[in-house]
Parts: structure tokens; sequence; C-alpha cells
């Protein structure tokens, strides 16, 4: 039992709550964790530090805590401004990825033990960006999910699972600030202060309820994956897009976007520090023909420059300028099946096919007591649906699962129902 844990079994009941036990009302008011158990460590910013930093962690032993700050809405990019990690004798660390932008020898060092961090997709873009890459993980949000927990962020599980309160307060600070104030450190440092204690109480209540092999399925799954490729016309996501139907609208949209992008890299904040996507959508909309028109628009208010104002119109004109056979397709093309809500005008039986595949893939979620897009991707179910195996035998099935990344245990699960939806409407 590590100290956190003494001290939660001294001052409340740590016996885990997993969801359908007694009511929030009925515990113990959760404990605050106030500071590091060691302090706040100071925060490792240069090579000779890091080094140390490295030997501890090479001769410390059990899982390695591990987090990571970005400076999401106030810098350019998803990248690493600050990296947490803990483990059994050697403390936690804070390391500056800005002074030490090179840490694949610490990645190598842990290497071969299991990471632990909490929603580990969001976080490994960002440490791969810096050498650090894991070959075992154990995810705290995902085994909460599989868990059956309904709040899964890692303040809810900490409290609910351990009976400790962590401060909530500093998780969309600009931790690109420099040097970085006391309390976002001691912030910081807390975070991992109890994953693994987290990890290990969750593991247990994923072995009592017969789901552990499920989880390691998915965090075995998680580690393999390689980097996302990059997202296909990222302009199309701008917020409003859905106002914009006309082609030579699109062209401005994605002209602003462009040149808005290439601003807000240059000038490492985030885009929508530069012009907001209102902004933007407005341009588009009105289609305004010079710089003092653009300037009436909403989000081109009085404080924007002239130069601005005509680097914007500059877009918008080259946008006004492109010939037909260059404008934007409507809509992005499709990689996979249509909308659902068009299946029934497109194609009846599989829309029948896809209800029933809904309605059993949701019956059997709740009998699990898990969320439905961890039991099988609802486009995973869309693709099976819309284009169903010639034959809708169980083999079949599962081989059309498997190319589409279900894991063993979800096709194991699956399978059966989604062979019987095909086979009662056509399939």
């Amino acid at each position: 039992m590590t100290d956190a844990q003494k001290t939660a079994a001294e001052t409340t009941d740590t016996t885990l709550r997993a969801p359908g036990d007694s009511p929030p009302d009925t515990r113990p008011a959760p404990v605050p964790l106030l500071e590091p158990r060691e302090g706040i460590p100071p925060v490792t910013a240069d090579d000779a530090a890091l080094a140390e930093v490295i030997a501890a962690f090479a001769a410390g032993h059990g899982p390695v805590a591990v987090d990571a700050e970005r400076a999401s809405g106030y810098r350019y990019g998803q990248r690493a401004y600050l990296v947490q990690l803990r483990r059994e004798g050697a403390g936690s660390v804070l390391i500056d990825p800005v002074g030490c932008p090179d840490l694949a020898a610490l990645g190598e060092a842990i290497g071969d033990t299991e990471w632990v961090l909490h929603a580990a997709t969001q976080d490994l873009p960002c440490l791969r960006d810096i050498g650090m890459v894991p070959t075992r993980l154990f995810d705290t949000e995902l085994a909460g999910r599989l868990a059956g927990f309904a709040r899964v962020g890692l303040g809810a599980m900490v409290e609910n699972v351990l009976g400790f309160a962590l401060e909530k307060g500093h998780s969309a600070v600009d931790w690109s600030t420099r040097p970085l104030p006391e309390p976002w450190l001691r912030y910081a440092a807390l975070d991992v202060e109890l994953l693994v204690d987290l990890r290990d109480a969750l593991e247990e209540e994923l072995e009592r309820q017969g789901k552990l092999e499920w989880a390691r399925q998915e965090f075995a799954a998680i580690a393999a994956a390689p980097p996302p490729p990059p997202r296909k016309d990222p302009w199309r996501r701008t917020s409003g897009m859905h106002k914009v139907r006309r082609r030579r609208q699109m062209a401005v949209v994605r002209e602003l976007w462009t040149a808005r992008d290439q601003v807000a890299q240059r000038r490492d904040v985030s885009p929508g520090k530069v012009l907001g996507d209102g902004a933007i959508v407005e341009a588009a909309l009105n289609l305004p023909a010079n710089s003092h028109a653009l300037a009436a628009l909403p989000g081109f208010g009085h404080r924007m420059g002239r130069r601005q104002l005509e680097q914007w119109q500059a877009a918008v004109d080259r946008a006004r300028a492109l010939p037909e056979n260059e404008l934007p397709q409507p809509g992005q093309p499709l990689n996979g099946p249509p909308p659902p809500r068009s299946w029934a005008d497109k194609d009846p039986a599989a829309a029948a096919r896809l209800s029933a595949a809904r309605a059993a893939v949701t019956a059997l979620a709740e009998r699990l007591n898990l969320p439905q897009e961890n039991l099988i991707t609802p486009d995973t179910v869309r693709r099976l649906c819309w284009e169903p195996p010639a034959e809708p035998a169980h083999e079949a099935v599962a081989e059309m699962l498997a190319g589409y990344g279900a894991r063993a245990w979800q096709i194991e699960l699956v399978a059966p129902l989604l062979t019987e939806a095909l086979r009662s409407n056509g399939g």
C-alpha cells in the first residue's frame, strides 16, 4: 500500500465504488490532495538534470505514470510544454520540453515498462514528437469506460475510486508561459501523483467484472497504432461551415483558412487568435469586394489594422478569381458509407440492417455496462451494414470486423449479434 492509499484508508472508505453502488451523497467527503508527497519537484530544463532523471527512472521499479501539458488555444499545434512522470523508487519529475526537446533517451530508459496515462490518445502524439513512445500502456480513462463509470475525467476517477479530490483550476492555462508559476507546477505534479494507484484499483475492478482482458487488448491496440495521417481538407472543419453552401463561398473559407494557418504557424499562436472561425464564415457568406466592405463584417472590427485587412481581402480576392473548375466540391469525398439519414431512400435493406444491428449493440452494451462505442465503433457497424459479406456467415462477419480494426474480444461479443441482424434483414 502506498502512502496515499494509507492516508485514504485512515480518513475515508477507499472501497472502489463501481457504477450502481451507493449514491454519491452517502459517500464520505473526498480528501483534498494539496501537495505532492515529496513536494513540488524542480523543473528539469537542461541536459545535466535530464541525465539524472534518466538514471533515476531507469533504476526505479513498477509502472511509470506519464502526463503532458500542452498550450492548446494559445500556441500553434499540439506540442508538449511540460512532461510529468512518476515511478516508484524515482519519485516525480517535471520536464521542460523547451529546454529538453529530445527525450528519446528517457523514453528508451522506461521503454520496456508499462506507462500509465489518462486519455492516452490525447498525449501520445505530443510525446511521440519529443521521442517518447511506449511499448505497453494502461489508460485509466479507457479503463473507467470499460468498467462502466459515467464520469471518467481524471479528477472524477481519483475521487470516486481513491477518495481524493484533485485541484482542477489550471487545466486550460497557457503552459508555454515561462517561468511556470508554482501553483501550476503543483497541479502538474499532482496529476501523476495517484495515477499508478488509480491504475491498480481499476485493474482489480476490471478483473472483478471479467473485463481485464478486454482492457489489455484495447491498450495494446493504442500502443501499436501508427500516427494518424494528416487530415484531408482541414478547412472544412471550420466552425459554422454548415452555413456555407456555394462553391465560391467554400473557396473563400479555404483561402482564408490557409492564410490564417500560415500566419499562426509563423507567429506560433493559436489560429483562433489570428482570426476567428466566425469571421471566416462571414467573409465567405458576404464575398466582400474590398477591404472597406470586409472591415464592416463581424470579426474584422475597428481594432484590425489596414495591413491585416488587406491580407484577408487578398485571400478573398483569390477565391473570387478562381475559375469554376478549381472551386472545391460540396461536401468531403466519402470514405465509406453515406450518412445513415439517407439510407432509407438509397438502400432500404441496408437501413433495416443498420436499425437491427444498432438495437442489438445497444442492448448488449447496456447489459455489459459500458459505452456502445467501446463495445464496437459506430463506423464499423455502418460499414458492415452498408456492404455486408455476400454470405452473412459468422466467419465472414468476424473477418470483416477484424479488417475494420475490431479487437478479438469485440468480435467474440458482437459478431453473433451482427450476423443475425444481417441474416434477418436481407444481408
